[in-house]
């Protein structure tokens, strides 16, 4: 027997009570499947077509991130520039970042929950603040790079990336664990829109932090005198810039009171997917594009200085003095004002002058010539 039915726009509800039991009808709207589970009516819901697109664009992303991961493992051993190779772990471990980025988007297309709740508020800052951390640590290689001095090792440029990242696992860790109690899993679809909103800015505060900092360390790269190394830091730099404006619009948006709750999802999905493709299109393009390319000597100091040895020690044998630099320009005077010539012997030369004639000069007669005869006689 049916008491009451109700119609809820395209989803019908109705409640059949029987002796002893009521149960509850739900009809899937235009698009899903009828036996699917309501949390995912979103994935397919033609009436709310904001998460067929966001999903799709989020799957083009997935597969162009793979694509791209799979790209620099091809191309390593093609990467000239021993600089350049240094990095590829630090943008392979960026591509992760940007991969989690992608499907971290669905969380937030289904519906709240205890099992959605705890995934959105832990992977959405370690994410992007593994991306942030990965562009902070190209910035500061660069920032040496372009001023012509020695880069960072790859084992601190890891370090750096994984030490920045780890902070913001540590307060997202402690975030979940106090707000659960432990075990409360549905604690954050149970809290008002306003205090949930307000949580997960300031769960967030971190990430604007390393956003803000990849910025300026970028934008030092400009002054710099290698051409080639300023390329790297202006794409980082546009990187962070439209980052910074995309987090600016949907932090406004979600905590304005107007749209309703029903939107924070929406703008959440939205920022994910959006991010995701400013990472792809504004850095990891431009960085494939020169990835294989010959190492350039502009881009370098003379001799690349910084790769030669500053002292040399002499390691065995004597030192032959005589062939310094400058004594080679300028030679060297000792006493008596003897000139030292360092190609020759080592006996030392002089400027001789002649020698003076010690003879004893004889009158000289105008008949010395005179033979006794005429001439013609």
């Amino acid at each position: 027997m049916i008491v009451s039915a109700q119609t809820h726009g395209t989803n019908s509800q109705e409640v059949e009570s029987w002796p002893g039991r009521t149960r509850m009808a739900t009809t899937a709207p235009r698009g899903c499947h009828q036996q699917l589970n309501s949390r995912y009516y979103r994935l397919c819901d033609l009436n709310e077509a904001w998460g067929i697109v966001l999903e799709t664009l989020a799957a083009l992303g997935v597969v162009t991130t793979v694509a791209f991961m799979l790209a620099l493992v091809i191309l390593v051993n093609k990467v000239q520039d021993s600089n350049k190779r240094k990095m590829l772990p630090i943008q392979f471990l960026f591509l992760v970042g940007v991969l989690g980025i992608f499907g971290l988007t669905f969380a937030f297309i289904i519906k709240l929950d205890s099992g959605t709740g705890p995934t959105r508020f832990f992977l959405f800052g370690v994410l992007f603040s593994l991306c942030f951390s990965c562009l902070l640590t190209h910035a500061s290689n660069l920032t040496k790079l372009v001023h012509g001095r020695e880069p960072l090792s790859l084992l601190v440029m890891l370090g750096l990336a994984v030490g920045l990242n780890l902070v913001q696992d540590i307060i997202a860790i402690e975030y979940v664990v106090l707000t659960m109690n432990r075990t409360n899993t549905a604690i954050f679809s149970e809290l008002s829109a306003t205090r949930r909103n307000e949580d997960f800015v300031m769960l967030l505060i971190y990430v604007l932090f390393l956003m803000l900092l990849t910025f300026f360390m970028s934008s030092f790269t400009v002054s710099g005198s290698f051409p080639g190394w300023k390329r790297h830091g202006a794409c980082i730099c546009f990187t962070a810039l439209l980052s910074i404006s995309c987090w600016v619009a949907w932090i406004t948006l979600l905590l304005v009171p107007n749209p309703g709750p029903q939107w924070d999802d929406l703008i959440l999905s939205a920022a994910l997917v959006i991010n995701g493709w400013i990472f792809l299109l504004a850095y990891v393009v431009p960085e494939f594009r020169v990835l294989t390319r010959q190492q350039n000597p502009m881009d370098y100091p003379l001799e690349d200085s910084f790769c030669k040895p500053q002292l040399m020690k002499q390691s065995y044998g004597v030192e032959n003095t005589a062939y310094s630099p400058e004594e080679i320009a300028q030679g060297r005077e000792g006493p008596g004002h003897e000139l030292y010539t360092p190609y020759s012997t080592h006996f030392p030369l002089q400027n001789r002058t002649p020698p003076k004639d010690f003879s004893i000069p004889r009158a000289h007669s105008p008949y010395s010539d005179y033979e006794g005869r005429k001439d013609g006689s």
